[in-house]
């Protein structure tokens, strides 16, 4: 672990790190505040598209941002690395999802694509429309980034989101060939072949490098937050991890400081703990 003698780029995963079902405890975005005002960097890097960052996410102010899990970086308003599928793999993946009857959400930078079939399964999911209900939040970010369109053919992006198949979704990432992954889901009551699929060579570290290449320093100098399995890389990469209490078991295992939950606004203390505040 590194102490914060110096400045340091952190990297804060969003859901269930930075915040609780998509809402941001008032603690946390005073948090990040007082620790760039401090001189270091803070960085929102999440599994989300760009286009599922709402201004109430962004609302603490950020120096940059990771999304998609590793495939865009951005930092200081500019983009270094905005990776899709290539074309001919898109057109694989959206055929193979569609041969096994998959219900997909196809997440881009610009929004998040859906056939009118995924908006209404979304919605059968979709809190009952009280503002104050678990996941209200991140179903206001869904909805505002969601474009329902006839077809996926020929779209541009970085990682699919299934909500059901007929196969699982590692049996449907196999047939499509080795440059596709998938995760399967951890909701539980999704079912049979809901899960990710992305890029296998692409995770939150690729996009992490990107921006610490650019400020000319090394991983000795990162501090990364995170709390599930797409963390894990994020982790490994920093010199200092803080894995979330109740967190992915191989999260907990790499964690050089365990903070509580964003119910609790842990990040505070385990900002205070590493001299960041």
């Amino acid at each position: 672990m590194t102490s914060a003698t110096s400045p340091r780029i952190v990297f804060l995963d969003i859901d269930g790190t930075y915040a609780s079902h998509g809402a941001v405890p008032a603690a946390h975005a005073d948090a990040v505040r007082r620790v760039r005002a401090n001189g270091h960097r803070v960085l929102l890097c999440t599994g989300r598209p760009r286009s599922l960052l709402s201004p109430t996410m962004l609302a603490a102010g950020f120096d940059g941002l990771v999304c998609g899990a590793g495939a865009y970086a951005e930092l200081d308003g500019e983009v270094l690395r905005d990776e899709v599928f290539p074309a001919s793999l898109a057109q694989r993946t959206v055929d193979a999802l569609h041969a096994h009857g998959a219900i997909s959400l196809v997440e881009s930078t610009e929004a998040l694509y859906v056939l009118a079939e995924a908006r209404d399964a979304m919605e059968r999911r979709a809190p009952d429309g009280d503002a104050s209900a678990l996941q209200a939040a991140v179903w206001e970010d869904l909805r505002a980034a969601r474009r329902v369109v006839e077809s996926l053919d020929g779209l541009s992006f970085a990682k699919i989101v299934t909500l059901s198949a007929r196969a699982e979704l590692a049996e449907i990432a196999a047939e499509i060939g080795p440059e596709v992954a998938a995760v399967e889901t951890s909701i539980k009551d999704l079912g049979k072949g809901a899960g990710e699929l992305y890029l296998a060579h692409v995770n939150k570290a690729v996009g992490m490098a990107a921006v610490v290449d650019r400020l000319g320093v090394g991983p000795e100098h990162v501090i990364a937050c995170g709390d599930g399995p797409n963390d894990i890389e994020m982790l490994d990469y920093a010199g200092t991890a803080v894995g979330i209490s109740g967190g992915h078991p191989d999260v907990l295992a790499r964690a050089d400081v365990v903070a509580q939950g964003p119910e609790d606004a842990g990040l505070v203390a385990a900002f205070e703990e590493l001299g960041l505040l």
